[in-house]
C-alpha cells in the first residue's frame, strides 16, 4: 500500500509538470512562451501571446493535469483500500503535488507558471460547487478590473471562506485549512503582479473584446 501512495505520489508530481504553454507554444507556433510577454509558462501568458485558442487549450489541459492528479485516491476508494477521510486527505496531498509540479516542473528547468490552472482543476476534483462559485467570483472581478490575476486571488480567497462558513452545508476541517493553504500559495506567486496593480502598471486582458 505504501509503494502505491509513494507511487501515485510521483504521478501527480509528473502530471503536474508537464509544461503545456512551453510545449505547446514551441509545437505550433515556434515560440518559447518564456521568452515573450511577462515570461510565465501558463496559461494566461499564453492568451496573451499566442491567442485565444492557445490559451484555451492550454488553461484546459493545466486544469485537467490537478483534476486528475487529486483524483487519483478516488481509484484506491474504489476498490475499498482506504476510507474516505483518508481519501480526501489523499485527493490534497496528490492535487497540492500536481501544483509543485506545475510550479517547479521537472520537464523544463523547474521554471513553470503560477499553477492557478491546476489549482482550479484540484479545487473542482475537491469540491465541485465550492469551485464553480469561486470560477464565477473569478470572472466578474476579472470582467470588472481586466486583471487576470486579481481575478485569480480573489477566487482562491473565497475558496475556503465558502467552505468554512459551510454554504454548502458541510464544514471538512482539512479541506478548509488546506484551502487557505492554496489561497496563501496563489498569493504569494502572485505577489509581483500585486506590486504592479498598486502601480498601475499590471497588464490588462478584457473577458470581451471590445469592438473596433
Amino acid at each position: 500500500m505504501v509503494l502505491i501512495i509513494v507511487g501515485l505520489s510521483v504521478l501527480s508530481y509528473l502530471l503536474g509538470s508537464i509544461p503545456t504553454a512551453l510545449w505547446y507554444g514551441t509545437t505550433y507556433h515556434g515560440v518559447d512562451i518564456r521568452t515573450k510577454g511577462s515570461g510565465n509558462a501558463g496559461a494566461t501568458n499564453t492568451f496573451r501571446v499566442l491567442g485565444k485558442k492557445a490559451g484555451s487549450i492550454v488553461l484546459f489541459v493545466d486544469a485537467l493535469k490537478g483534476f486528475f492528479a487529486t483524483s487519483l485516491s478516488a481509484v484506491l476508494f474504489y476498490f475499498h483500500l482506504i476510507d474516505w477521510q483518508t481519501c480526501v486527505t489523499l485527493k490534497i496531498f496528490f492535487g497540492f503535488l500536481a501544483i509543485i509540479g506545475h510550479l517547479l516542473p521537472i520537464f523544463c528547468g523547474f521554471k513553470g507558471g503560477k499553477g492557478v490552472a491546476t489549482t482550479l482543476g484540484m479545487v473542482l476534483a475537491l469540491h465541485p460547487m465550492a469551485a464553480l462559485v469561486s470560477i464565477a467570483v473569478f470572472l466578474v472581478v476579472f470582467a470588472i478590473s481586466h486583471y487576470v490575476s486579481l481575478g485569480s486571488m480573489v477566487a482562491s480567497i473565497v475558496f475556503p471562506l465558502l467552505l468554512q462558513f459551510g454554504v454548502f452545508g458541510e464544514e471538512i476541517p482539512t479541506l478548509i485549512y488546506f484551502g487557505y493553504f492554496i489561497a496563501f500559495l496563489v498569493l504569494f506567486t502572485h505577489r509581483m503582479n500585486i506590486v504592479r496593480i498598486f502601480q498601475g502598471t499590471e497588464n490588462r486582458m478584457y473577458l470581451i473584446p471590445s469592438k473596433k
